[in-house]
């Protein structure tokens, strides 16, 4: 019995006698703010080649969009958009969740070199900066002194004059803001946290099928090690061991 069918018979045993059931998806609208070599506009990066093997050997072609991040969140919330890409657990109570993350956010904190070298435990000491919809004060403990920005153009300024001590951030997108300094040696990126990364689906009938077809799909992909090929091609960390358990 293929994997489209089985979600089929479960949403028709859910439905029960005498209630037709929502028809199996054939495809998902994912939409996702462009992150370099993870979700590229033109729908290549490590993001969209894992989320294809999740969906695709289904018969569930995804169908990849891009947008900024709050916008991202607005058209799943609107019904344009089945899914969007990279949230964290939770982190919006308009989406249904899966079981399963796909990926893991690497935490950094940026910030000059002459500063005392943070902790995930006393971030919280310092004033801190991160572009805004991102939420890490509900992620990170003890946060209280925060500023969110519009874009990371703006944020060496800050770290320079120091108007905060830290910015914080995914490794690539931290990577990126420290290749634009003038002198890089005077800045230090420091590993402060991992994050487990989600699809955050519509909440509708085709939202929980999509839901269930993509927790079932990556029950199977991490215990046969058949994602590892992919974070291997794009040089990144593989998130996942054959025990490893959604969270």
């Amino acid at each position: 019995m293929g994997l489209r069918t089985v979600v089929l018979a479960l949403m028709l045993y859910i439905a029960g006698p005498g209630v037709m059931a929502q028809e199996a998806p054939t495809q998902v609208r994912l939409v996702s703010e462009a992150w370099i070599d993870y979700t590229n506009a033109d729908g290549t990066g490590l993001a969209w080649d894992v989320l294809r093997k999740v969906f695709e050997p289904a018969g569930v072609k995804v169908v990849a969009q891009s947008a900024p991040y709050s916008r991202a969140v607005g058209l799943v919330k609107r019904g344009e958009a089945d899914a969007w890409v990279g949230s964290y657990k939770d982190e919006n109570d308009d989406n249904l969740y899966p079981r399963w993350y796909f990926d893991q956010d690497h935490i950094y904190a940026l910030g000059l070199a002459g500063k005392p070298v943070p902790t995930r435990e006393t971030l919280g000491q310092y004033r801190l900066a991160w572009v805004r919809g991102y939420d890490y004060a509900s992620y990170l403990p003890n946060i209280h002194n925060f500023r969110e920005i519009q874009r990371r153009e703006g944020i060496l300024p800050m770290l320079e004059h120091d108007r905060v001590d830290f910015y914080i951030d995914a490794l690539a997108e931290v990577d990126y803001v420290l290749g634009q300094a003038p002198d890089p040696a005077r800045l230090r990126r420091t590993h402060v946290a991992e994050l487990p990364l989600y699809l955050a689906f519509a909440r509708s009938e085709q939202g929980k099928a999509l839901r269930e077809l993509f927790d079932q799909r990556m029950e199977v992909l991490v215990r046969s090690g058949e994602l590892k090929p992919i974070f291997e091609r794009w040089k990144q960390p593989y998130p996942f061991t054959a025990d490893s358990q959604p969270h």
